[in-house]
């Protein structure tokens, strides 16, 4: 979606081990920029969590990350910039017109902050895909991979000063659901770009299947690309302190948004609780048939 807009300039992809590992991550970034048809630096960043093992979810995304849907995902090569050092020179060559969108891990955010706090401060916005404003989890009953799979990067990041939107799981799971007709509604675009997005859905559909019943797929992260790109999709949204719980048992990873403000902490984080489906759509579906 950032790629295909024509207000847009994507400056940097940096990868982090999340979804799949970070050197199939690589791969997927690579592929997916030369069908958009365009030229961006890609970074390969952290493979493993700040202090955790990292664990992949192939069992939802396919092995490849793409469905497994048989795409020719090797031998590319990222720059040889680390993440972390490419963020930095971001931030440093284009200034407070920056928006930063992660959507994965924290893992490579955190690395640049620890390596330049001042970063925090040097950035316009920075868009978090991750957590829940308001509801449950995905991963767990209490959390949202992307924060539970690295919490302590999490914690790093909402503690920055960044200036920070965070779209959750709960936005996606209410606005981004896509059922067999609204799948095919996107095929009939008619484009490669179109096609592609629904094909490489085809694991999560399966695991959703056979998960709940429901043969559905989400895109979380197109959501929130679409609120990087037009602030007008957020329909309901507020300033809260948000912290991430980072030693908890059942509790690892969940974002404890302090709604009634009990804590007394002054706000860190804009929360998204709703989006308006409609914009998102007329977004994603500009993205799938606009031309190179």
């Amino acid at each position: 979606m950032a790629l295909r807009h024509p207000e847009v300039s994507v400056e940097a992809i940096t990868v982090v081990g999340g979804n799949v590992p970070v050197a199939q991550g690589v791969q997927n970034a690579l592929y997916t920029v030369e069908r958009c048809e365009r030229a961006v630096p890609v970074h390969r960043g952290c493979a493993q969590p700040l202090t955790r093992s990292l664990v992949t979810v192939e069992e939802i995304h396919g092995p490849d990350g793409l469905g497994g849907i048989g795409l020719p995902l090797r031998d590319r090569l990222p720059l040889p910039t680390p993440a972390s050092t490419a963020i930095q020179e971001v931030v440093d060559r284009v200034g407070p017109e920056l928006t930063l969108v992660t959507l994965g891990p924290l893992t490579n955010i955190a690395m640049a902050l620890l390596a330049d706090p001042t970063l925090a401060a040097r950035v316009g916005r920075c868009v978090v895909m991750g957590g829940t404003g308001r509801g449950p989890g995905n991963v767990t009953p209490a959390a949202e991979y992307n924060i539970w799979v690295d919490p302590e990067a999490a914690a790093i990041v909402l503690e920055s000063g960044l200036p920070l939107t965070l779209v959750g799981w709960d936005v996606a799971w209410r606005r981004a659901v896509f059922g067999e007709a609204e799948g095919a509604s996107l095929r009939t675009l008619g484009t490669p770009l179109a096609a592609f997005c629904v094909d490489i859905q085809r694991q999560q559909v399966a695991f959703n299947t056979a998960q709940s019943g429901r043969a559905v797929f989400t895109l979380p992260d197109p959501i929130t690309m679409a609120v990087a790109l037009d602030p007008a999709v957020v329909t309901e949204s507020a300033d809260r302190y948000v912290a991430v719980e980072t030693t908890g048992v059942v509790s690892r990873g969940q974002t404890v948004v302090d709604h009634d403000g009990i804590s007394g902490r002054p706000s860190n984080c804009r929360v998204v609780f709703d989006a308006d489906r409609d914009r998102f759509l007329d977004l994603l579906r500009a993205a799938l048939t606009s031309s190179p």
